[in-house]
């Protein structure tokens, strides 16, 4: 990574399903052509996930780390928590409890 990483922010909307992943999944993979060095998936707006979400964001963490680069998520409510924590996941991912504490601990990191 460069001594100043470069980040972009997606921000999934709604319900995280099966209809709505591969437009998640092709945001990331535009992200990641580009010179970003964290992709950061913002989840305040997003307001509930199920198995096919988790299932791609699975999928997108090892595109995320093939390409060499850093995934991180925010602002999960507590439905997305525990889903993450049931299927063990939090373990996998790198999460924040809001944008501040993700800008707070990761980006002075790389400054």
């Amino acid at each position: 990574m460069s001594l100043s990483a470069v980040f972009d922010v997606v921000r999934p909307t709604g319900i995280l399903d099966g209809t709505r992943v591969e437009e998640l999944r092709e945001e990331v993979e535009t992200l990641l052509t580009a010179s970003t060095d964290i992709v950061l998936i913002d989840l305040g707006e997003t307001t509930f996930i199920d198995s096919s979400g988790l299932g791609s964001l699975v999928s997108i963490l090892k595109l995320v780390r093939a390409a060499s680069r850093r995934l991180c998520f925010c602002a999960p409510n507590a439905q997305i928590k525990m889903v993450f924590e049931l299927s063990s996941m939090d373990q996998a991912f790198e999460i924040f409890e809001s944008r501040d504490a993700f800008e707070r601990s990761v980006l002075p990191a790389h400054a």
